[in-house]
């Protein structure tokens, strides 16, 4: 049967982590495909994924060169046969039911992507009982002041995540890709429910709270704002994450 939801799973220097992370889309109860893509990671990931070769439901590919997270996420909805897609980092794991509960709400509400809340998880998996909330409708003005879409919670219909493709690895590329779609699509739907556990990583990308705050601000810079616009806007999400993460 033709997939509904296609799960992108970029992979990279994941070895510790990446099992968890197939596994627990494996284990949603929707009937899905799951396209790992190896962005040529320098830490061999052939013997962890080995067991994934003979599951019709898993599609193995390797970039011929390092493309980056958001271009390797743009790859996968290129490969994608389901009606929606949804992103996975290798770090992270998705809990039972997360998939099935998202496309219920997308189908009721006609939004074109959807989020969950978030539990936050220490980088040797640890749980932290520490629960990131997302509200049940994210507008466009909203989100300018602080994403509360993450990444690996985001279940999208396919033809719109081909008609805005992540880019700028220099920001925080997914952000803009929800700015630009709710500025088109209107509100998306958020699921209040930490269905997704999100790992800490130190080294990430966004891990420097300071080197986050940069990216950030070069997101409004990338959605055409002048100084002034951006540095409001800036000053806003400041104090978001200081309520997300301190408060």
């Amino acid at each position: 049967m033709k997939p509904e939801v296609s799960v992108i799973i970029p992979a990279y220097n994941c070895s510790r982590t990446i099992k968890q992370a197939i596994d627990s889309a494996l284990c949603q109860d929707v009937i899905s495909e799951i396209i790992v893509i190896n962005d040529c990671s320098p830490e061999d990931l052939t013997e962890c994924l080995a067991e994934y070769k003979s599951n019709p439901q898993v599609r193995l590919y390797k970039n011929e060169t390092n493309l980056g997270v958001a271009a390797t996420r743009n790859k996968g909805v290129q490969l994608a046969e389901g009606e929606y897609v949804a992103f996975l980092d290798s770090d992270d794991i998705w809990r039972p039911g997360k998939l099935s509960k998202q496309l219920a709400v997308m189908k009721k509400t006609g939004v074109v992507l959807s989020s969950t809340a978030r539990e936050l998880m220490e980088e040797d998996g640890t749980h932290t009982g520490r629960i990131l909330p997302v509200p049940e409708n994210i507008t466009y003005k909203m989100l300018l002041y602080g994403n509360v879409i993450n990444c690996s919670s985001v279940v999208m219909k396919r033809e719109v995540a081909a008609e805005f493709p992540m880019g700028d690895d220099d920001a925080h590329e997914d952000y803009i890709c929800w700015l630009q779609i709710l500025k088109k699509y209107g509100e998306a739907a958020g699921i209040n429910e930490p269905l997704l556990l999100y790992r800490m990583v130190k080294n990430s990308k966004s891990g420097s709270k300071l080197h986050s705050a940069k990216m950030t601000y070069q997101v409004y810079r990338k959605m055409g704002f002048g100084t002034v616009k951006s540095l409001g806007y800036f000053a806003g999400y400041a104090i978001h994450g200081v309520k997300k993460y301190f408060l």
